[in-house]
């Protein structure tokens, strides 16, 4: 690999930077919003699954 000098890095940095399409705020928030959802709906599943879960083991091992 080819050594190149901080100079063309800094400027390589630069212009690999501007290509970036930075989203706008509302796709931010609206991103945003959607992830906590996701996470929330996401919880909310393996809690029920745990229940449901623990109340079969519990009723399976205080059948014995």
């Amino acid at each position: 690999m080819a050594k190149i000098s901080p100079l063309q890095f800094i400027q390589q940095t630069r212009t690999e930077v501007s290509k970036v399409v930075w989203p706008t705020r509302r796709e931010l928030l609206v991103t945003t919003a959607m992830v906590f959802i996701m996470a929330t709906i996401a919880a909310l599943f393996f809690f029920l699954v745990d229940q449901v879960i623990a109340f079969g083991l519990t009723s399976l091992l205080n059948a014995f």
